[in-house]
């Protein structure tokens, strides 16, 4: 029998006044050509109206809307020797999620196939990419004037708009979603009602509306703002892993924890968790003993911060790992940066999840845009740490900051890297590199001035620095890309 989604869900396709681009009503039509076709072009149409899914329908007559039962059988149908869902599959690019579903309605047999809208591009079925005009199913290319416009709502189209979780009641999304931390972090007054509340919460496309009264909670909202993570199928393997190892190296775990709740409401807790396994050096002060953090707070946060945004959410069973070892704190999230690793420090973020980083940052949980890793070099620079290095990794963005060592012991990659950051810090607060600067930064006495020349020797010579002004080398050193 039918679900109660999969009634409302009839019912409310039933009552449209006439047949959409995202809708196409069927009886026993079972030709896979065209199946495919129109495949290709509801996930376009879907996808121009704004909306996630599209959907094709056996068993209901296409003039009047009047259920009249089908005998399709999608899980018989086959082309060639492949049953018809993986055929289509590898003839639609990109392929879109296909949920066939078969269910006895009280007026007959009904076959509903649910399909995702567009993504990345249009979705081609057998190379060519299909649309509707009004009933009928046509090539894009005829079209030039849709086709243009279908790019520019594929443009904008992030993960973040995804479904995590679909059909849920009202009292279910209260019960899934943390919406006192939401409105806590955005700092607004808890509405008294439950309309007040919904209104926010899908103000900021953190649900949507479904069929039949009910919701679907998007996968901003249940990433930003789960209880729990693991309840949403999709999004369980993007809890944030702390492991803490013995050693420098991964052959024996001492601790192991897991934030499973948002990324927002838990951010706090993912914080502390995280400082309270870093190392801690005490210092003797004039009366009293204090207890400093080897690494700088604000790197630690805005390095964290930074996995979380920047991440690849396309990337399945992978998520944000933090990693602390006695000499270093390795920080690694999925997907390669969008910008160049050695411009990470100087140019605007780029991010594939905008509504995601948007938000923390209105939360005050993320700096604002381009001025965070500024901040995690100067507080290093501060501390006078070795430099942070950030490195790609088979599909993996990897952040290493390293506990503290004297400039005798830094390598000569980490001192020609330490000076290339000190110059990008320098360039933006509108300074330059100049041997004095950088052996304040280095800790390196006056006397010890040929030591960093050196240094700077080296650094131009790797194309790393340049001198501002070649007629006058104390006018001091920029990037060489500056």
């Amino acid at each position: 029998m039918a679900t109660a989604r999969q009634l409302d869900l009839i019912n409310s396709l039933r009552a449209l006044d006439s047949e959409t681009p995202w809708v196409e009503f069927k009886e026993n039509n079972s030709d896979v050509e065209t199946i495919g076709r129109n495949i290709s072009a509801i996930a376009n149409s879907s996808r121009l109206s704004d909306r996630n899914n599209g959907f094709i329908i056996w068993g209901i007559r296409d003039n009047d809307h009047e259920i009249v039962g089908t005998t399709f059988q999608p899980g018989n149908s086959v082309k060639g020797n492949q049953p018809l869902q993986l055929w289509l599959s590898q003839m639609l690019d990109p392929p879109p999620h296909l949920d066939f579903q078969v269910f006895d309605h009280e007026r007959g047999r009904i076959v509903l196939l649910e399909i995702s809208a567009a993504t990345q591009y249009p979705t081609r079925f057998n190379r060519e990419a299909y649309i509707r005009i009004g009933s009928a199913t046509t090539q894009l290319s005829r079209h030039p004037d849709t086709e243009r416009i279908l790019w520019s709502r594929l443009q904008p189209y992030a993960w973040e708009s995804g479904i995590a979780m679909q059909y849920v009641t009202s009292s279910e999304v209260l019960e899934l979603i943390d919406y006192p931390s939401y409105f806590e972090l955005v700092q607004h007054p808890l509405p008294d009602n439950r309309d007040g509340i919904f209104e926010r919460l899908l103000a900021d496309r953190l649900i949507a509306r479904d069929v039949g009264n009910n919701w679907n909670i998007l996968n901003l909202g249940a990433l930003l703002f789960g209880k729990r993570l693991d309840r949403f199928e999709r999004l369980a393997r993007k809890v944030v892993r702390i492991i803490e190892y013995e050693a420098n190296d991964r052959t024996k775990t001492h601790r192991r924890q897991e934030s499973t709740r948002g990324y927002a409401s838990g951010f706090s807790w993912l914080i502390d968790a995280v400082n309270g396994m870093l190392p801690r050096n005490e210092h003797i002060g004039r009366a009293f003993r204090e207890v400093q953090p080897v690494y700088p707070e604000i790197a630690v946060r805005e390095l964290v911060a930074n996995a979380l945004i920047h991440q690849d959410m396309t990337i399945t069973g992978a998520g944000p790992i933090i990693e602390i070892f006695p000499d270093r704190i390795e920080i690694t999230n999925p997907g390669a940066p969008l910008n160049e690793p050695s411009r990470l420090i100087d140019l605007p973020p780029r991010s594939r999840n905008e509504a995601m980083a948007a938000l923390m940052r209105r939360m005050n949980i993320c700096e604002e845009q381009g001025s965070g890793l500024d901040k995690v070099i100067a507080s290093v620079e501060l501390f006078q740490l070795p430099p942070p290095e950030f490195r790609v990794e088979a599909n993996n963005m990897k952040v290493i900051m390293l506990s503290p060592r004297q400039f005798a012991h830094m390598t000569a990659a980490e001192r020609l890297r330490a000076t290339y950051q000190h110059a990008v810090l320098r360039f933006l607060t509108n300074e330059k590199l100049t041997n004095a600067s950088l052996r304040a930064r280095f800790g390196i006495e006056d006397q010890n001035a040929a030591q960093v020349s050196r240094i700077l020797r080296d650094a131009t010579s790797a194309n790393l620095i340049r001198l501002a002004d070649p007629a006058s080398p104390r006018a001091g050193y920029i990037p060489s890309w500056a």
